[in-house]
């Protein structure tokens, strides 16, 4: 009994994975380009959850040392950091010594 093996099937296969994965990235690209306006809020974030860098003695995400630290910052939705009440204050758009 001779297999007689289709030599297209694996190249048909990988061909449309690669569609399908670059219809799912444009797809994600596009909605992120689509969502809310982001902005920079200072003083807001919990010790440790800061989005970047925080001041001397921080390198990144995660290395503030103190809950409302007013150079931590995180990213919240455009127009909304200085409604953002804290024990310490509002969010501010500028860092707080």
């Amino acid at each position: 009994m001779t297999t007689k093996t289709n030599s297209l099937a694996p190249g048909i296969v990988g061909a449309a994975v690669a569609a399908a994965l670059a219809a799912a990235l444009a797809g994600t690209s596009a909605h992120a380009a689509d969502g809310p306006k982001m902005e920079k809020c200072y003083g807001v974030s919990m010790a440790h959850a800061n989005d970047c860098k925080a001041g001397a003695g921080t390198t990144c995400a995660g290395t503030s040392h103190t809950n409302y630290q007013g150079d931590a910052w995180q990213f919240v939705k455009a127009g909304t950091c200085t409604t953002i009440k804290t024990p310490k204050g509002n969010g501010s758009l500028t860092p707080r010594g």
